[in-house]
């Protein structure tokens, strides 16, 4: 008889609390899920994505992606039940947004991550932008800057989580999507 690792139910937990929030309460639509296993080196990612159903931002497009993680070691040892083996999965948030100034903008976003955080979680962003599309110059200079830049602003978690922390699934993901509706409001 199969029994589900941690990851798997942990995943479950995350899918049933979000589809709700998309089929049944319509507050977020899902835009993209992905359950991979990296055969390379035996782990497993699933990624969900949503955006807000009823957040005007067409200006600025916004989204959130929860990313749980399991490596081969935390598989084998729950699998094995291995004695030393602490079974438990890696949790990072993504929040993709398009900003056009990046020195103004992206300190509003760490203000308004850490606001509602409120923990020692320092979100990173990293911008980029396609070559040679809608470049504008810098007066005097021969340099050119992109018009608009891809945010990911990666929120990622100092510490593990297991069946443990099932009941706070529900927190976290209306955490995200504050997070989310701030975020948009910081780059508008």
């Amino acid at each position: 008889m199969f029994d589900p690792t941690v990851f798997e139910n942990l995943k479950i937990a995350f899918e049933n609390q979000l589809y709700d929030l998309d089929n049944v309460d319509d507050v977020i639509t899902i835009i993209d899920r992905k359950d991979n296993l990296d055969l390379a080196v035996m782990s497993r990612t699933w990624t969900l994505t949503f955006i807000l159903t009823q957040l005007e931002l067409d200006e600025a497009p916004i989204s959130a992606e929860i990313v749980l993680s399991s490596s081969v070691q935390d598989l084998a040892g729950e699998i094995l039940e291995q004695e030393a083996a602490y079974p438990a999965c890696n949790l990072m948030l993504r929040f993709h947004c398009l900003i056009d100034n990046p020195l103004e903008q992206c300190p509003k976003i760490e203000h308004v991550i850490r606001g509602i955080w409120e923990r020692d979680m320092v979100p990173r962003q990293l911008l980029s932008a396609l070559y040679d599309n809608e470049l504008h110059p810098i007066e005097g200079s021969s340099i050119w800057l992109p018009i608009v830049y891809q945010n990911t602003i990666e929120l990622p978690f100092n510490r593990r989580i297991n069946e443990d922390q099932m009941e706070d699934i529900e927190q976290l993901i209306q955490y995200t999507i504050n997070t989310l509706e701030a975020v948009g409001h910081a780059v508008l």
